[in-house]
């Protein structure tokens, strides 16, 4: 049965003490978070990475949450922040990484779930959103993939509308001349 608590109700109830209705938001939005995440990095392995990073982060940062957004934004904003920084992370470790035949082994085995997920068609989308710059994959992703309005990821990135149409028209274009 879903549990249909508004999502205010159960942050209100979690800062009460209420473990269980973190579990409630955290599967509510479980499958949202790692597909953005996923979307991100590219990566199933990653995508479950930034995932858990994001739901901790929720555990420990819901006493911030200030209650003038909604937590589906939140949540999101959180999402967005840890997919970039953790494909920073990532960067910087193969960049001063002394392993490098061990490390393309895992990556290649990271494609081994998303044979059984992902169509050619999605793959090779997938491949070009990696080619973007972050906060152009990211504001595209936002747009297309979760159907949110130019105010709303300004509330969710810290970015003006202007800068972000300006992202997502480079990012069309890129992917056009990509694809």
């Amino acid at each position: 049965m879903v549990d249909t608590t508004p999502d205010f109700s159960l942050v209100r109830s979690f800062l009460g003490g209420d473990i269980s209705a973190f579990n409630v938001l955290a599967a509510r939005y479980q499958q949202k978070i790692y597909w953005h995440a996923r979307r991100m990095s590219g990566s199933h392995l990653d995508a479950d990475d930034i995932m858990q990073e994001v739901l901790m982060t929720m555990f420990e940062k819901f006493h911030t949450f200030k209650f003038n957004s909604s937590v589906y934004t939140w949540i999101y904003k959180i999402t967005a922040t840890r997919s970039i920084n953790f494909l920073k992370r990532k960067k910087i470790k193969s960049f001063f990484s002394f392993d490098d035949v061990q490390s393309e082994n895992l990556r290649a085995n990271d494609n081994v779930a998303d044979q059984y997920e992902i169509k050619e068609k999605m793959e090779k989308l997938d491949a070009v959103l990696q080619k973007l710059p972050d906060r152009q994959r990211e504001v595209f992703l936002l747009r297309n993939f979760e159907s949110l309005g130019y105010d709303e990821i300004s509330e969710i990135t810290g970015v003006s509308v202007g800068s972000l149409k300006a992202s997502y028209f480079h990012a069309l274009e890129k992917i056009n001349k990509w694809m």
